[in-house]
């Protein structure tokens, strides 16, 4: 069973799927570049639709400018599947006065459960659900540069005990891809299997040998660095994604934009958009790996992660 924003699914009904994307978000780390607009991002969910994505999984957690409603919204309009999300980022992402920092794990815990359950919280009152309200899909937490400080920790151990409640999947941020054994090991220590745990922005640190490592344990590596060429060109994240399934870890590897700013939305005045990652990324990898990886990348293993189970 996957939880979509729509109701539950088979996970063969997901489809081609974009690990990592925003609708709507608002974060003080990213004055300017707010996505709080439902009919322009609406209009990029299309876009991506309409390139040959069939499912995407909204990654903003809890307080970060959620609209809940409003994906479902944009979910029934473009036909996508679409995965929501609670759990916490790194503590940076929140204002000092920010009422999720004073949660204490059981509290975190408790709210990513009603989440997964009953809805997702209004994120200007965490304690009461919208009546119109989807439940959330999948759990999220985030870290520092080789950094887990005392509020990650905290949403960590809540992420888990979350997922021992309820078997749903984990996304784990990781700052430029650092620290990625030491989650493993943390949330391992805490009852959560590494196969029920993707590692956002693997690709940042492109270590294929590192890579192989992490699917051989049995982590997701969530590959969502393309189009960031100040950073590196996409020939290095389509090498290492080609070395890493040639180690072995291509049932392992999934797909992502995280554009996630205004600035860089089409239907918001900015680029590449959603669709650079169907159009421009995915079709090198399908000329270099060929047709099967790609389907196992885009729609065999996202649906085997986004599936609930213990």
């Amino acid at each position: 069973m996957i939880r979509t924003a729509l109701g539950d699914i088979a996970g063969d009904r997901l489809g081609r799927t974009d690990y990592h994307e925003h609708l709507f978000q608002v974060s003080p780390l990213l004055p300017g570049d707010e996505l709080d607009d439902e009919e322009r991002s609406g209009a990029e969910a299309g876009r991506l639709r309409a390139a040959g994505i069939e499912a995407m999984v909204e990654a903003t957690p809890c307080g970060l400018g959620r609209d809940a409603p409003g994906v479902a919204r944009i979910a029934a309009s473009t036909g996508l599947n679409i995965v929501l999300t609670t759990g916490a980022h790194r503590v940076e992402h929140y204002a000092a006065d920010h009422p999720l920092l004073r949660l204490d794990a059981a509290a975190l815990a408790r709210l990513f459960v009603a989440e997964l359950t009953e809805g997702v919280r209004s994120d200007g009152d965490l304690g009461t659900p919208r009546p119109d309200a989807p439940a959330a899909g999948l759990l999220k937490a985030g870290i520092g540069y080789w950094r887990i400080g005392p509020f990650e920790r905290r949403v960590l151990e809540g992420v888990a005990e979350a997922h021992r409640a309820t078997g749903a999947p984990v996304m784990v941020h990781l700052e430029y891809g650092s620290a990625a054994f030491e989650v493993l090991e943390e949330l391992n220590a805490l009852g959560v299997a590494s196969h029920r745990v993707v590692l956002a922005h693997a690709d940042r640190n492109p270590d294929p040998g590192l890579h192989a490592e992490l699917c051989a344990a049995g982590a997701y590596l969530g590959y969502d660095g393309m189009a960031r060429h100040r950073n590196r060109p996409d020939s290095t994240v389509l090498d290492c994604l080609l070395r890493t399934a040639e180690r072995g870890g291509a049932d392992r590897l999934l797909l992502g934009g995280d554009v996630a700013r205004r600035t860089r939305y089409r239907a918001y005045g900015g680029m590449p958009g959603l669709e650079y990652l169907p159009r421009r990324f995915v079709p090198r990898v399908e000329e270099a790996g060929g047709a099967d990886l790609v389907r196992r990348i885009l729609v065999g293993n996202p649906a085997r992660l986004l599936g609930w189970s213990l």
